[in-house]
């Protein structure tokens, strides 16, 4: 697969090199349906007032949905700076989400992880737990679309293998699984192969 050969031989700047080499299977070119419905349809009293954070942002479609459909101070964080440059303008940072210390502003009543999570390798999962358990507020959420969700070898991408007990294994005790479920709105490619699952910070 092309995405992990780039990863593998560029390392940290890789994701940046994919954006410049326009190999991005994740961009759809539009907000996620299935993040769209779940807002829209009141399954969860998601925060509407307070900060929310888009880790791998990319082009900030997702980022622009969160702040005008629920009000908050949405800011969106990225390591390429490629993506960011095509982004929509809402608050974007270039920035590494494992890198955020936790302290000063970096708290969040909401965040949101489409494919970010299946980017990050296995080894480093337990830093993505720690981070989420270290910035979302008590009683915050942490909204996770994992794509794709299919019968594939554990090194098949994109670029990681993960599964919904990938995240919970790193989130621990510290979370409540609220919402499961396949979404029945989805970009046509992702239809039946994507998953949203919504965590809340005990």
């Amino acid at each position: 697969m092309r995405l992990r050969s780039i990863i593998g031989e560029h390392q940290a700047d890789g994701w940046d090199k994919a954006w410049q080499d326009g190999v991005t299977p994740w961009d759809s070119g539009c907000p996620q349906p299935a993040l769209q419905d779940l807002i829209t349809s009141g399954k969860l009293d998601l925060p509407r007032s307070g900060r929310a954070l888009v880790p791998g942002c990319g082009r900030g479609y997702d980022t622009l949905v969160i702040a005008t459909a629920l009000g908050l101070d949405t800011l969106g964080i990225d390591i390429s700076s490629t993506a960011l440059e095509a982004a929509e303008r809402v608050s974007f940072q270039l920035k590494d989400f494992l890198a955020l210390s936790g302290t000063g502003d970096e708290h969040y009543e909401l965040i949101y992880d489409y494919t970010f999570f299946v980017a990050i390798p296995p080894t480093r999962r337990p830093e993505w737990g720690r981070q989420m358990t270290k910035i979302v507020k008590s009683g915050g959420y942490l909204i996770t679309l994992l794509f794709p969700i299919i019968n594939q070898p554990e090194n098949v991408g994109p670029p990681f293998y993960a599964r919904e007990e990938s995240y919970a294994a790193v989130l621990g005790a510290d979370w409540e699984n609220v919402l499961d479920e396949i979404p029945e709105n989805s970009i046509e490619s992702h239809k039946g192969v994507e998953q949203l699952i919504v965590w809340k910070r005990k």
